[in-house]
């Protein structure tokens, strides 16, 4: 899962924050993706606070290679990396830790995909009791991401002596991933909890010792306050004062007596940080057994449900033992059911089917599809489905009774992720969380490399050009950009030594697409470097120069509009009208050697290219829809150096045309000019392709082609197939715009979404023997071709 973590302690230091870089190793260890954001220095004993007024500024951080002990803990710069190894950067933040939160869920991090958990810590200190939570910065970001809605849990380390060995540092790291991961897959689904706070003690072998749920003890403070009178102002390194307390350094004068005074008026004082802990430790004591500070008193590890409200959540006991050890168990038998289940009488039979597909071509054939399928008495279809005013949707509370069995068909946004991993065995969603190893050109061409680097004689080597990935910010850094692509480089300069009077045809062409853009958005033709960076020049000179022209980019920075209209198609298929590219489409290119001759049939000669629907489902199969499209281009093909500007030449995406559908969109098994042999052989081709794609996705970026259970997807690949017959894999799109299919190719698509109601829906709630069968339906079974099934285990 993709966690990100803040801390109250700041950056990793001997001194001030010593665990939270083994920490971060630890989680990445155990497979997740890790995002950091902390503050830029100590801010203990702030709690949820935020810094009103201030413009907060952040630092770009390299932790360095040692993880503890080493005087260099890493390099910090002002401006981010941008040589395409700043993955690994920390964002530092001159504000609280709950400000961190906000600016790592929202301004940073995006290319991983959601945030699923925020972990705040392991703070250099214990939290446990009410004293150290109420004003705990750790715990405060715990907080702020739970009114964010996201799922958080707040890690200290409860030390008791300043001498940190290595070894139990990194014994309480494996504790502590080992609980997060346990509370995460055991999280109550009821609502009933907001945030954990987990406290570790670093005493020897804490991963082999006890885990409790428990109650935070409720104590106060006695008399004499938390601040000592003072007759010098100088101000204590907070490190060190962080550190005597944490470890219980408790000397400090009596109060002072403040009864008497020999004046009239205020006395001028100054006062300095010195809570009287021993308020804290007696409380512990005389509260006995079961509250989070005896767990932690006595070395064990304690864990505190807490909801976002001042309010703990119900914990029975509070003397309740967690093992994370075993198995993750089924939701009705979990450990962390901190309410009772509901009964079974209370349970619907009914499969309550949420579709809002937001697209008037496709939304009334998957409800067709659902109605002629499914039996009547199974299926309650939602169709008016009420979504919050940032367009998502919560399934729990639409659901009735909460835990019923559901399924939900809708826009991305809109998919209660939530809900799906709560409840794996009940609740059907239509698309995975994460899958930009496919679905975005620049990864899926890293996607292709490792695999075929692992698989020499995978079909995707002869099937796929290899590209240039690469990140260009401004046109003036192209020539570093391209420092690396070494095919690119070499292809350009082997034109340039053909010279002004080659024949065209024998320089290699090469086509540039933005990784982020759709509609055919940015693409290009290219072949010499100077006619590269002319693109890119022409790009940044129709940039508009006021900043009201901009608008917030998909990446967080500033996206300014392109004024000129752009051609081909992408990733996601949006049908969106406007014909600009922000600026997180103009940072991550490809560029692919350009495929010439294609294919070309004898009515007309136009280009065209084959649009081929897949669908994945679970963990994983993948199947290919035999009735596939042929979309062909506005014109008739010229060769590249014909005609490098008239993108209705060789660009085939439909949107690009005055009137999508009809002549330009037609079935491939009815096109005249290919036999049936050669039809079959590039169905063949497409299937080998496609199972591999998907598969090497799952296995080489697991980070970024994450599969669930309990989730299926549509996608649309696109294949063009060259004058020799070979079918090149152009690109997959995520959510397809299945509009362009056209109105005379209607049942291409209908059926393709009764094959996912069979393949996906229908299996996954037992309902293959239930399914309503007509003449045609062993035909359309067979239309549904299996390419690939594999277990990776994910349950």
């Amino acid at each position: 899962m993709h966690i990100l973590v803040t801390n109250d302690d700041g950056p990793p230091s001997t001194k001030a924050s010593p665990y939270i870089h083994a920490f971060v190793n630890h989680l990445k260890a155990a497979g997740h993706a890790v995002s950091v954001c902390l503050p830029d220095s100590q801010r203990s004993w702030i709690g949820k606070a935020h810094m009103i007024g201030q413009t907060l500024r952040p630092l770009y951080f390299r932790p360095a290679a040692a993880v503890y002990g080493e005087e260099t803990e890493g390099t910090t710069n002002a401006r981010p990396d941008a040589s395409g190894a700043g993955e690994e950067e920390w964002i530092l933040v001159d504000g609280t830790p709950a400000s961190c939160v906000q600016i790592g869920l929202n301004h940073f991090f995006h290319d991983k995909g959601p945030v699923d958990l925020v972990v705040s810590g392991p703070n250099y200190g214990r939290n446990t009791t009410a004293i150290f939570a109420l004003s705990s910065g750790t715990l405060g970001g715990a907080l702020e991401a739970a009114v964010c809605k996201v799922r958080a849990i707040a890690v200290s380390f409860a030390f008791f002596s300043r001498n940190h060995d290595p070894v139990i540092i990194d014994a309480a790291c494996r504790q502590a991933v080992k609980v997060i991961n346990g509370v995460y897959q055991q999280w109550p689904t009821d609502g009933s909890v907001d945030l954990y706070s987990v406290n570790v003690p670093l005493v020897e072998a804490v991963d082999t010792r006890k885990t409790y749920l428990t109650q935070m003890l409720q104590n106060y403070w006695q008399a004499g306050g938390c601040f000592e009178e003072i007759d010098d102002p100088t101000a204590a390194d907070p490190n060190e004062e962080e550190a005597r307390i944490r470890e219980g350094d408790l000397s400090r004068a009596a109060a002072p007596d403040t009864t008497k005074t020999d004046c009239k008026g205020h006395k001028h004082k100054h006062f300095k940080w010195a809570p009287r802990f021993t308020d804290v430790y007696t409380s512990v004591e005389e509260a006995g057994p079961g509250s989070d500070g005896w767990v932690v008193k006595e070395g064990h590890t304690s864990v505190t449900p807490l909801k976002a409200n001042f309010a703990q959540a119900g914990v029975g006991n509070g003397q309740q033992e967690l093992n994370f050890s075993e198995p993750a168990m089924r939701e009705e038998s979990t450990i962390l059911a901190l309410r009772e289940k509901p009964s079974a009488s209370t349970s619907s039979d009914k499969i309550q089917a949420f579709v809002a597909y937001e697209d008037e071509y496709v939304q009334p054939l998957i409800v067709s599809a659902l109605k002629s399928l499914l039996p009547d008495d199974s299926i309650d279809l939602i169709t008016t489905v009420p979504v919050s005013d940032d367009g998502t949707f919560c399934a729990s509370r639409a659901l009735s009774p909460p835990h019923a069995r559901a399924l939900q068909i809708m826009q991305y946004e809109a998919l209660d992720f939530d809900q799906a991993h709560s409840h794996t065995g009940s609740f059907l969603i239509n698309s995975y969380m994460i899958r930009r190893a496919v679905n975005r050109k620049h990864y899926l061409s890293t996607t292709v490399e490792h695999w075929v680097a692992k698989r020499p004689d995978s079909v995707l080597k002869t099937h796929v050009k290899r590209s240039e990935a690469f990140e260009v910010d401004y046109a003036e850094f192209l020539d570093d950009a391209l420092v690396e692509a070494f095919d690119l480089r070499e292809s350009l300069a082997r034109n340039d030594a053909l010279g002004e009077g080659a024949p065209p045809e024998s320089k290699e062409w090469w086509i540039l697409k933005p990784g982020m853009s759709d509609r055919g958005q940015g693409i290009r033709l290219f072949s010499t470097m100077d006619g590269l960076q002319a693109i890119f020049d022409g790009w940044e000179e129709n940039q508009p120069d006021s900043d009201d022209d901009e608008a917030e980019g998909e990446e967080g920075g500033a996206a300014r509009e392109e004024q000129t209209p752009q051609g081909g198609g992408d990733d996601d298929d949006d049908d969106d009208e406007k014909d600009y590219i922000t600026t997180s489409h103009l940072r991550h290119f490809v560029a692919q050697p350009y495929i010439h001759p294609p294919l070309l049939l004898s009515d007309g000669g136009h280009k065209f290219h084959i649009r081929t629907y897949v669908l994945c489902t679970g963990s994983l199969r993948v199947h290919v829809y035999r009735p596939m499209l042929a979309l062909f281009a506005g014109k008739p093909y010229r060769a590249p150096w014909e005609a490098p500007d008239d993108p209705a030449t060789f660009l085939t995406n439909t949107c690009l045309q005055d009137s999508p559908g009809g002549a330009a969109v037609r079935s491939f098994w009815a096109l005249e000019g290919l036999t049936a042999a050669a039809k079959e052989d590039v169905f063949a081709q497409v299937c080998a392709v496609t199972g591999d794609i998907f598969e090497g996705a799952a296995r080489v970026a697991p980070f970024h082609f994450q599969t669930l259970p309990n989730a299926f997807e549509a996608f649309g690949l696109d294949f063009l197939v060259d004058a020799a017959g070979r079918a090149w894999l152009l690109e997959v799109n995520a959510f397809p715009d299945f509009k362009q299919t056209g109105a005379e190719q209607t049942d291409i698509v209908a059926g393709f979404w009764r094959g996912v109601v069979r393949e996906a829906v229908a299996p996954f709630f037992g309902l293959e023997e239930a399914l309503s069968r007509d003449g045609s339906d062993e035909e359309e079974r067979k239309d549904m071709v299996r390419v690939r099934d594999i277990d990776l285990g994910r349950r």
